[in-house]
């Protein structure tokens, strides 16, 4: 462990990683904010001791000081620590576009809005995989990287007093606020223009309403209401419905099937990560339910009741002929196990540690990112096309 009670490493810190960002500007065009109050700067005003794991959490992702901090070298001669900074600012770069525009959140809508389009190609009797396919997801991932990317906008001054995500490239700065409002509305742009050219008018309208109901409802709500879950489960539930239509050019019943699906779906899972980071949605201003109602009794019953209701709910695209016996079957299977999981979860209320409740929450979340993806392959394995 190390302590730091005095100014002078402190002071070295800052000295570097200014210099250090004063290359990646120079080098990429970007501009550094003033900084607003992050994480590690109030770790290291206060004199707390750091370990190495929370160093690691502080110190940005191959920063000069945490780099010279694993190579052993002296933090009072900081050239030595900005060196390796102009070598390694291009993968950065990539990594900073990477977390921007939610690279993994994106690929999980993609992947949804895929299966809205193969069993709405099934529908309609046509083969799933043509250059359709492609420049429907292709747009529907430029316009959600885009909501990303002005979540972060919005949300930048927060992000950077929660440790989860201080090192986002807008919440430590290490992009512009013009940068980023420019890349998120770009991205937003050029998909519309994509999807507005390669698919129809009813695609167009329901991705750039999801986009909006997202950017500018539930992300401004988050600090006021609870409901803000609610409400954003809405546009989380859009992707294989934008499938659908992108396949079909319609709203239809079994869209609506799978839009329910994945909006009940996501309860179980918010819940889990709310509880996991209630502390840091606490420290933001963030009003999720477990910041809310601490005692956790309120966030496992809602918990539950989502992932009961999830059980008949998945039942309705066999009801509608859209699959056969085998997802049937597939369908009870996991809807038992992810209640399983969240009645496990219920165990935090009456957990003796941290470690243990968050242990909990932790499975929990497991379970709900295998249970969907497991969902839709053997929904889709066994599509019957419903006509």
């Amino acid at each position: 462990m190390m302590q730091i009670g005095n100014g002078s490493l402190r002071k070295n810190r800052f000295t570097v990683s200014e210099q250090a960002r004063g290359h990646y500007d120079a080098a990429f065009g970007t501009k550094t904010e003033a900084p607003v109050k992050t994480v590690s700067q109030v770790i290291f005003s206060n004199g707390v001791a750091m370990t190495p794991a929370l160093e690691a959490t502080t110190a940005p992702a191959g920063s000069d000081f945490g780099e010279a901090l694993s190579a052993g070298i002296p933090v009072s001669d900081p050239s030595a620590a900005v060196l390796p900074t102009l070598s390694k600012a291009r993968p950065a770069l990539v990594a900073d576009l990477k977390e921007l525009f939610k690279i993994r959140v994106t690929s999980l809508v993609v992947v949804t809005a895929w299966a809205g389009f193969y069993l709405g190609s099934m529908r309609s009797g046509i083969p799933s995989i043509h250059w359709g396919l492609f420049q429907a997801l292709l747009g529907i991932a430029f316009v959600t990287g885009g909501a990303s990317a002005m979540n972060q906008v919005i949300e930048r001054k927060s992000d950077a007093k929660m440790i989860r995500t201080a090192q986002r490239p807008l919440a430590a700065g290490r992009f512009s606020l013009l940068c980023g409002l420019s890349l998120g509305l770009g991205s937003i742009a050029s998909g519309a223009m994509i999807l507005a050219y390669f698919t129809n008018p009813v695609t167009v309208v329901l991705t750039l309403f999801t986009a909006f109901t997202y950017v500018a409802v539930y992300t401004p709500l988050k600090r006021y209401t609870t409901l803000a879950t609610f409400i954003g489960a809405f546009p989380g539930a859009m992707p294989p419905l934008l499938g659908w239509t992108a396949a079909r050019g319609i709203i239809e019943w079994p869209a609506l099937a799978l839009f329910a699906i994945l909006f009940v779906w996501q309860f179980p899972h918010f819940m889990a990560i709310a509880w996991l980071y209630r502390e840091d949605y606490a420290r933001a201003g963030i009003r999720m339910l477990p910041v809310v109602q601490p005692d956790g009794r309120s966030t496992v019953l809602e918990a539950l009741f989502f992932a009961i209701l999830i059980i008949p709910v998945s039942f309705i695209p066999f009801y509608l002929h859209l699959t056969g016996k085998i997802y049937f079957t597939a369908a009870v299977l996991l809807g038992l196990g992810y209640l399983v999981y969240t009645i496990r979860f219920s165990r935090i209320t009456r957990a003796r540690t941290t470690v243990e409740s968050r242990g909990y929450a932790r499975d929990l979340l497991r379970a709900s990112v295998i249970y969907l993806p497991l969902l839709l392959i053997v929904m889709m394995l066994d599509a019957t096309g419903g006509r």
